[in-house]
C-alpha cells in the first residue's frame, strides 16, 4: 500500500468530511423543500444522497487516507495500532472543520445565512442508545470488513449500512462526532442542537468502543484448527 505524506492524508480527511456534510445539509434542504411536509419523502431524500456520496468519496480518497472522515474510526485505528496518535490528533481536526467547511458549502449553495445554530432537538435515551447502535455498526462494517481481506467492499458496505441505519435509528444515525459538531451549525433539516452534541458524541464514541472490542474478540485467533 503507498503510504501517502501527511499533509495530502489530512487534505483528504478535510476535503472528504466536507463533502460529506455539503451533501448532507445540503440533501436535506432540498429534500424539506421539495416534499411538501411529507417528513419520510424528506428523510429519504436525505438518505439516497448521502449513501450515494459516501460510496464515492470512499473510493475516492480510501487510497490516500483511509477516508475516516469520523473521529470514531480515527480513534479506532489509533487503537489498533494503525495510525499514530499524533496524526490520529490531526485527522479529527480537520474532520472537525472539514465539517462546518462542508455545512457553510450547503448554506451558501442554498443563499441561506452562513452562521446558524440549530434549534432541532435531538434528546433522550432512544437517541442516545440509536447513536451507540448505529456507530458500533459502523465500527463492526469497517473492521469486519477488513478482516475478510476485501477493502473494495468498504465503500460499498458502508454506504449501505448507512442508508439502512438512517431507517432503523430513531436518531436517523449520526454516528460520527464530527458530523454532530457541524450539524449543530445548521438549523435545516439535518440539524441537532448545540447542547444536544455531547450526549451524542459520548453514545458515539462509546458504540465504538464497545465494537472495536468485541470485533477483536471475535477475531481473535485461538490456536486451535
Amino acid at each position: 500500500m503507498i503510504r501517502f505524506p501527511l499533509e495530502r492524508r489530512l487534505a483528504a480527511e478535510f476535503v472528504g468530511t466536507a463533502l460529506l456534510l455539503a451533501t448532507v445539509v445540503g440533501s436535506g434542504i432540498m429534500a424539506e423543500r421539495l416534499a411538501g411536509g411529507n417528513v419520510a419523502l424528506a428523510l429519504l431524500g436525505n438518505t439516497i444522497p448521502t449513501g450515494a456520496i459516501l460510496y464515492v468519496l470512499i473510493t475516492l480518497f480510501g487510497p490516500v487516507s483511509g477516508a475516516h472522515f469520523n473521529p470514531v474510526v480515527t480513534l479506532a485505528f489509533s487503537l489498533v495500532g494503525d495510525l499514530r496518535l499524533r496524526h490520529a490528533g490531526l485527522y479529527v481536526l480537520v474532520q472537525i472543520v472539514g465539517g462546518v467547511a462542508g455545512v457553510w458549502l450547503a448554506h451558501a449553495m442554498f443563499d441561506l445565512p452562513l452562521m446558524q445554530l440549530s434549534t432541532k432537538a435531538r434528546f433522550g435515551s432512544g437517541q442516545w442508545v440509536s447513536e451507540a447502535v448505529a456507530t458500533a455498526g459502523l465500527i463492526l462494517t469497517i473492521f469486519g470488513i477488513l478482516q475478510s481481506r476485501n477493502r473494495h467492499a468498504i465503500a460499498p458496505a458502508v454506504a449501505l449500512y448507512i442508508v439502512a441505519a438512517y431507517w432503523f435509528t430513531a436518531s436517523t444515525s449520526f454516528a460520527n462526532p464530527a458530523v454532530t459538531i457541524a450539524r449543530s451549525l445548521t438549523d435545516t433539516f439535518a440539524g441537532i442542537r448545540p447542547r444536544d452534541v455531547p450526549a451524542f458524541a459520548v453514545a458515539q464514541m462509546a458504540g465504538g468502543l464497545v465494537a472495536l472490542l468485541w470485533q477483536r474478540w471475535l477475531h481473535a485467533r485461538t490456536g486451535r484448527a
